[in-house]
């Protein structure tokens, strides 16, 4: 294995992380998707989020070759990443439409899409369980991207709440 999937992979080595690798890739997602709300705003963000996926499903499908076809290794978690990514982009449009400085990105929604990508991607409802048990990279990837997808639809209605959309 070359040592540029074994890096996009495992996020430079983050998911080697002896406690909770996944929390680690999860949480290491969160400034860098800042840095990319910053520098390009939501845009840039989706942008990312899109070519994260693509190159960690490359990543992930060349780095279980020759692992038992239900291998998920925690190191790999290029997928918390793009899932992280997915339930922090509502927070990115919000803030743009807003019209919010680029270097904003309030505490309590990244707070919010963290905990609940976290907990649906431990948890694994419904569809997030089904692509967890499509195996492979495909399910690797699937399961946290479709956690980070039910993450951002609740952070967006808890948003509503706290900003009196449905008051």
């Amino acid at each position: 294995m070359s040592a540029l999937v074994r890096g996009i992979a495992t996020m430079g080595g983050l998911g080697f992380s002896p406690k909770a690798p996944g929390t680690v890739g999860s949480a290491a997602a969160i400034p860098l998707a800042w840095l990319l709300h910053w520098a390009g705003g939501f845009a840039l963000l989706a942008i990312a989020t899109v070519l994260a996926t693509w190159i960690g499903y490359w990543a992930t499908a060349r780095y279980i070759e020759g692992l038992p076809a239900k291998a998920d290794p925690s190191e790999v978690v290029v997928d918390e990443l793009a899932g992280q990514w997915v339930a922090l982009l509502p927070l990115s449009w919000g803030l743009g439409m807003a019209g919010a400085e680029p270097h904003v990105f309030p505490y309590p929604g990244w707070i919010a899409a963290f905990v609940l990508f976290r907990l649906f991607d431990i948890w694994k409802p419904g569809p997030v369980g089904w692509a967890d048990r499509r195996h492979g990279a495909f399910g690797i990837m699937a399961d946290d991207v479709i956690a980070g997808i039910l993450a951002a639809a609740v952070a967006m209605i808890l948003a509503g709440f706290a900003h009196g959309w449905f008051a």
